[in-house]
């Protein structure tokens, strides 16, 4: 079991960065797409590329610290899939049109989980060789809720379509057709960039210069990166109330 009692204030920084961006995202796609302001904002490739970047960072970040939080990840993988049901069931109340299945809570709720088992598999694997094995497998399946999977306008190979008129798989990456989330993160290709950072973490454990960097605090940022859950959790509703007070 790896613990760890130094606190690497850089990653709670890269995590502020992150929840400072998603604030940001979330109150622009409120007023644009919500109350809509510029409907065609979120089906930009900028805007799409920044959305990936800010959740992706989440996921990568989760699987880096998954090993220095082994006594409660237990704990941690039920709440945050809690957390995810309760955004659904928010979502489907309040703004039926934006209902949120499978979110980036949910994806991360059993990421958690599913390292017990999986940790356990691959244990005797190379970091380095399981940083670049499982980016590559990312990449690969970058595509496959839309029905394919290679790389884009390269090499292509499509996926049965059995695979996406049975249900229950929607929440591994096959989405059955009218399925919609306006946040959805399934297992597949999600798992591999969670991997790329539980491995990247072993890597970084053995080197002493790159610790000492990650002890360095960004001033403020640092505090709101350590908090990133409260923040993701009220932020929505504080966005929706200024867009309220706004527009209406």
């Amino acid at each position: 079991m790896q613990k760890t009692k130094t606190r690497y204030f850089l990653v709670d920084g890269i995590r502020g960065i992150a929840i400072v961006n998603m604030v940001i995202f979330h109150f622009l796609y409120d007023v644009f797409i919500v109350y809509g302001k510029y409907p065609l904002w979120y089906g930009l490739p900028e805007i799409h590329i920044w959305q990936q970047m800010i959740c992706g960072t989440f996921i990568f970040i989760s699987g880096f610290v998954w090993s220095w939080g082994m006594e409660g990840n237990l704990r941690r993988g039920i709440r945050f899939n809690l957390y995810g049901m309760i955004i659904s069931l928010v979502t489907l109340i309040v703004i039926p049109s934006e209902t949120i299945w499978f979110g980036i809570l949910n994806f991360i709720g059993c990421a958690i989980l599913l390292m017990f088992p999986l940790q356990k598999m691959i244990k005797d694997i190379s970091p380095v060789w399981g940083v670049g094995i499982c980016f590559l497998l990312f990449t690969i399946c970058k595509q496959i809720q839309y029905g394919y999977i290679g790389i884009r306008d390269l090499v292509q190979m499509q996926i049965p379509d059995i695979l996406y008129s049975i249900k229950i798989l929607t929440p591994f990456g096959f989405p059955f057709s009218g399925f919609r989330s306006s946040d959805y993160f399934p297992i597949l290709p999600w798992m591999f960039l969670y991997l790329c950072g539980y491995f990247l973490n072993k890597i970084f454990i053995e080197h002493n210069g790159w610790q000492q960097i990650a002890q360095k605090r960004i001033p403020f940022i640092s505090i709101i990166g350590s908090r990133t859950i409260w923040i993701y959790l009220l932020h929505q509703p504080v966005s929706m109330l200024i867009c309220k007070l706004l527009f209406d």
